[in-house]
């Protein structure tokens, strides 16, 4: 699988893979960009996922987490220009 590795830190107590798991969005995907059914940590791209679909991706998953938990995470990828 296409991926640039764990896409956001861990937070304090938690781990960033099960609150994304448990948030229902493993498999989720928007466009060619999907959260890996191997682990929720990642995000791969199954062949043309564009770079404003991998932001989406990321912004619905900080929200749902930050919904359900109440848990902000963060980046640890680095984006440009976003």
């Amino acid at each position: 699988e296409k991926s640039a590795g764990c896409v956001f830190k861990n937070p304090t107590g938690f781990h960033a893979g099960e609150l994304i798991q448990n948030a229902g969005l493993k498999g989720y995907s928007i466009g060619d960009a999907m959260v890996s059914k191997l682990h929720s940590n990642f995000i791969i791209n199954r062949g043309n996922a564009s770079a404003e679909d991998i932001m989406k991706l990321i912004r619905l998953i900080q929200q749902k987490v930050q919904d359900k938990f109440g848990v902000q995470l963060e980046l640890e990828v680095r984006t440009v220009g976003f």
